[in-house]
């Protein structure tokens, strides 16, 4: 790769840390907070730059990008992440995958069939609850108002899937306060589970 493209995914890589390392401590210095780049949009080559610099998790949104992506960087010991919508007819490759976290669990009958086919299979995944914080028609995903019922009842009849915390995708839309409360709704869901185990809240 050429040393600029290197050097402009370096400047990149530490501009978004810095960013997330204000935004940390604003809130809390015992906050952890972990980075996942999306994958989507770049090279391979790309990726694997990143890893030297130090990025170790990725994500990708579409579970034959993640086969893909997975067998051409096998030789680097990558998180990886399924972050998009996943269909039913691709839950059994997305098993065979195993990514470290699914962060797309958006329906009761995603979560059943999901751990219906790691039951025959014996396997377990780490998975996340979708919020649709901002009730769009767009975007998949629980309520606010029903997250919090719908993780326990996951979690109670979905032994395979080990639910971890929850996701959303914040508001759609330029207005920032929009934004802002999408994501401090989101928050309160989370602090709720937090007494149920959850110990990841995600936003994009």
């Amino acid at each position: 790769m050429a040393t600029v493209e290197k050097e402009r995914l370096r400047t990149n890589l530490d501009k978004v840390l810095w960013k997330l390392e204000e935004a940390r401590i604003s809130v809390s210095e015992h906050h952890i907070v972990k980075l996942v780049g999306v994958g989507k949009y770049t090279d391979v080559e790309n990726i694997a730059t990143l890893y030297a610099l130090g990025q170790r998790a990725f994500g990708e949104n579409q579970v034959q990008q993640l086969e893909s992506r997975m067998k051409e960087l096998e030789d680097l010991p990558l998180e990886w992440h399924m972050i998009g919508s996943l269909q039913k007819n691709k839950i059994n490759k997305l098993i065979e995958l195993h990514p470290a976290l699914m962060h797309s669990l958006d329906s009761i009958e995603l979560a059943t069939e999901l751990n219906k086919k790691l039951l025959v299979k014996d396997r377990k995944m780490n998975s996340l609850l979708q919020i649709n914080a901002a009730a769009e028609d767009s975007k998949s995903g629980f309520c606010t108002d029903q997250a919090f019922d719908m993780y326990q009842q996951i979690s109670e009849t979905c032994p395979q899937i080990n639910l971890k915390g929850i996701m959303t995708i914040g508001a759609h839309t330029e207005d920032t306060k929009v934004v802002q409360k999408s994501f401090e709704d989101t928050r309160a869901v989370f602090e709720r589970l937090e007494k149920s185990g959850a110990t990841i809240c995600s936003m994009v």
